[in-house]
């Protein structure tokens, strides 16, 4: 959530930022004027109070009682204002705090300008295209044809965009995993295991409600939400606290399903595992002081890509431009890796630095050793996200009879399997 002291203090500032993500900038203005209201409100209420109060005190010390009497009457006229008053105020604080959570966080400055993804400029790419001495399989003709993906069980059992995974290869969507989080754990993250479910309150601290109600899945009983990635719980984590700012940084990774109830085109990632509206993802998150996150951005960041070095994939940093940045983040980099049976490359990762957008929404602050009190610094990042790296593993280690050989850091939870066979 933007800070409202900005809409009062730098609101072209502001306006600028929502110009540079292609966002009507006149909701500033209808911020600015509805703070305005309640400021104007809220003044006349205090005024209203503090006459109740010294005519409360005048009316205790008058002996004519029908001038006691008189004032008493006035004042039970002010108090009912004062009542209509603090309706009004309400009314505003509602209005104003339903608005001000539909305005994503600040671009920072060092993000590239651009209308939309075809704007997103290339850091670097590390490594080369794997070659071939034969035609690869995409990951929708090798898993069928090794028995490790059936996309026929997973219609049956819940509808388009499921699937099943079979013996070898449920195992090395599980040794994805547990290598990932062991990875993030010798990183410095501290492995956490949540709730795949949470309250709506944590679902807006993180940034998800009220802007993304439509692609969540929740129960219609209870205020329960399947979450769409462990950020959110990592952000809920620390709802209300007030961190010793001695503790920070706090490093935590996360397994989790993610749920999603993705509006998927015709025509476009409709082939294999690529999109679905279920999946795994092992989760980064950071709380840091302000002045510490553009390095641990960069920690992040570089946890990701040697994520993807130890594995062996070819990889490339993308940095997003305005017109791509998602709604929480200041600055993002996705990390894509290359699939050469898709003949495409795949996004594994976004790593994003919050800034204290969320801090605010979840009133999350840290303490200084001066006793000092302030929002803390959020980042978030894939570490890394499936399906798609089960894809790029699959499609990068497969064997010209048809066969997957299993990279050498995911062996020791494959149980002895080191070749998968049809």
């Amino acid at each position: 959530m933007i800070d409202i002291k900005l809409v009062r203090e730098k609101p072209e500032f502001l306006k600028d930022g929502l110009k540079r993500r292609q966002m009507d900038p006149t909701v500033i203005d209808q911020l600015a004027q509805l703070d305005e209201k309640r400021r104007t409100l809220l003044t006349e209420v205090e005024t209203l109070k503090a006459e109740r109060n010294k005519v409360s005190k005048e009316i205790s010390a008058t002996k004519d009682a029908k001038e006691r009497e008189a004032k008493v009457s006035a004042m039970r006229k002010v108090g009912e204002k004062i009542a209509r008053l603090d309706e009004d105020v309400k009314g505003v604080d509602e209005e104003l705090n339903a608005l001000i959570a539909t305005v994503p966080n600040q671009p920072d400055a060092a993000v590239p300008f651009g209308k939309d993804e075809t704007g997103n400029q290339m850091v670097r790419t590390v490594g080369e295209k794997k070659a071939f001495d034969f035609t690869p399989k995409p990951h929708w003709d090798l898993g069928p044809a090794l028995g490790i993906i059936d996309f026929e069980q997973g219609v049956k059992i819940t509808g388009s965009r499921f699937y099943v995974l079979n013996g070898a290869g449920a195992r090395l969507q599980r040794a994805l995993i547990a290598w990932m989080l062991d990875l993030h754990g010798r990183q410095g993250y501290k492995e956490k295991y949540t709730p795949f479910m949470v309250k709506g309150d944590t679902l807006f601290a993180s940034g998800q409600l009220p802007k993304f109600a439509d692609n969540l899945y929740r129960d219609h009983e209870e205020d329960l939400w399947m979450v769409p990635t462990a950020e959110v719980p990592l952000t809920g984590i620390h709802m209300n606290d007030v961190i010793d700012g001695a503790d920070l940084p706090l490093r935590y990774t996360a397994y989790t399903p993610c749920f999603r109830r993705e509006k998927m085109s015709a025509g476009r990632d409709v082939r294999g595992i690529k999109r679905g509206h279920q999946f795994d993802k092992v989760e980064m998150y950071i709380y840091s002081k302000p002045e510490d996150s553009g390095k641990e951005l960069e920690k992040m960041l570089g946890d990701a890509a040697q994520t993807c070095a130890e594995l062996g994939l070819t990889y490339r940093i993308v940095q997003l431009c305005t017109g791509d940045l998602g709604f929480n983040a200041s600055i993002s980099f996705d990390v894509e890796v290359w699939a050469p049976g898709c003949d495409e490359w795949l996004e594994v990762s976004s790593v994003s630095n919050v800034t204290d957008f969320q801090a605010r929404r979840a009133n999350i602050k840290y303490k200084d050793a001066e006793g000092r009190k302030d929002y803390v610094h959020t980042l978030n990042g894939s570490g890394l996200g499936m399906p798609r790296t089960l894809i790029a593993v699959m499609e990068t280690y497969q064997q010209a009879d048809g066969s997957i050989r299993i990279p050498d850091v995911l062996k020791p939870w494959m149980g002895g399997i080191e070749v998968i066979k049809a």
